[in-house]
């Protein structure tokens, strides 16, 4: 009886989160006004962070020198992180800073950032902002501008929207194309018009200088994206989302390596949970402030993710075992209609996300098919990852195929 009451407790606790990350995503069938515009003004520091990228970031330096802004007002530095092939010697070739650091003890994208941004502190000129992409982007040739538009506007944290340069690849790119498209709208755009952090997705980021050297750079961890926007939030620094400003980035193609990179994601993502949930869900009870509370609930969306696994496991396994039930559901107690409309609710999110972001591809509707193995996945993933949160090895997923934006544009 005890455990079937526990059992219960949490079902309602994951239920609870559940019905609020809905409501929030109801916000999300609006689209935002468009902002206003302004003339070039903010002069940028474009980093691209690399680790043996020569294959791809040829074609992602040519994309950014045909950005749509004035030249004299950006400048691109490719960090060459511990390479051991030619991606220095093909940006020097392209005419673009190949900054090289060797420190094989800091591995990881979050350490790279961290030395790039000392070495540009201490460099003669300095830049309005700094713009972060992978070297494996592509990028909208308004992108600057819009950042430019956001930054005159008093913003000082920027994402742009993330969207897939290789959805047609395999049903994993299709899938991780379906779930950016879903977060795009349903997560990031509710937030935006509710007036609440958005959170940053690790490329397409702009940051004000002033505020990197005030607070620092200081994410380090396997997710310095998500690990970044809770120290914004902490500090009452609300990052916001343009949605005109596209960011196309490059999705692993097999399961396996998909696999690597989410196990990296969730071992980052819980440890960012442990220093930031407790903090933040106290700052917003004291404060009375829903923002903080929310990003609190976020921080911590990784236990929910285990959690639900566990319970699962547990129905699955009470089920199957041959003898008398040792647990109760809540699904037990609610009527069947409820359960119903709720599954419908959580399924057609997914395919309103898309034709909201109007997706015309019948092949990405064809893979929603798939898409809920993809989902499945991330439980024994998660679950993993809880074991071995303290690994903090990065590791590097290979791009080997190139792609240029013109190809994405036209697709």
């Amino acid at each position: 009886m005890i455990f079937t009451v526990v059992f219960i407790v949490f079902q309602v606790l994951l239920a609870l989160i559940a019905i609020y990350q809905f409501s929030l995503s109801l916000f999300g069938f609006l689209k935002n006004k468009s902002r206003k515009r302004h003339e070039p003004r903010k002069s940028f520091a474009v980093l691209v962070a690399a680790h043996n990228e020569e294959k791809v970031v040829g074609a992602l330096i040519e994309n950014l020198k045909k950005l749509d802004y004035p030249k004299e007002l950006y400048d691109v530095f490719v960090i060459c992180d511990n390479c051991t092939d030619g991606t220095a010697e093909i940006a020097r070739s392209m005419g673009v800073y190949a900054c090289e650091r060797k420190n094989y003890h800091l591995r990881g994208k979050g350490y790279a950032i961290e030395w790039m941004l000392k070495e540009l502190w201490s460099m003669p000129r300095q830049y309005d902002a700094v713009v972060m992409f992978d070297a494996d982007n592509l990028v909208n040739p308004d992108f600057l501008r819009l950042m430019n538009d956001d930054l005159c506007e008093g913003h000082q944290v920027i994402q742009g929207y993330l969207d897939t340069k290789n959805p047609g690849d395999s049903w994993i790119t299709a899938a991780y194309a379906i779930t950016y498209w879903y977060c795009n709208r349903l997560w990031q755009l509710s937030r935006t018009n509710l007036k609440m952090s958005n959170f940053l997705g690790g490329t397409g980021m702009c940051f004000e200088t002033n505020l990197l050297k005030e607070i620092g750079w200081g994410a380090t961890s396997l997710v310095e994206d998500l690990e970044f926007s809770m120290r914004c939030v902490k500090r009452n620094v609300y990052p916001i989302l343009n949605y005109d400003a596209k960011v196309y980035d490059e999705k692993p193609v097999s399961f396996r390596a998909s696999a690597r990179q989410r196990l990296r994601w969730m071992q980052g993502h819980f440890n960012v949970a442990r220093n930031y949930f407790f903090p933040l869900l106290w700052a917003g009870i004291k404060e009375r402030n829903l923002t903080k509370i929310d990003a609190a609930v976020y921080s911590v969306s990784v236990y929910n993710t285990l959690l639900g696994f566990l319970l699962t496991a547990v129905m699955w396994i009470d089920m199957a075992v041959p003898a008398p039930d040792v647990i109760h559901s809540v699904y037990n107690y609610l009527p069947w209609w409820l359960i119903a409309v709720a599954a419908a609710a959580t399924v057609l999110q997914f395919p309103a996300a898309m034709m909201m972001e109007k997706v015309r591809n019948w092949k990405m509707y064809a893979h929603l098919l798939t898409l809920p193995f993809f989902l499945i996945s991330w439980w024994p993933i998660t679950f993993y990852a809880f074991f071995t949160q303290n690994n903090k090895t990065w590791s590097h997923t290979q791009h080997t195929r190139v792609v240029r934006i013109e190809e994405v544009q036209s697709k």
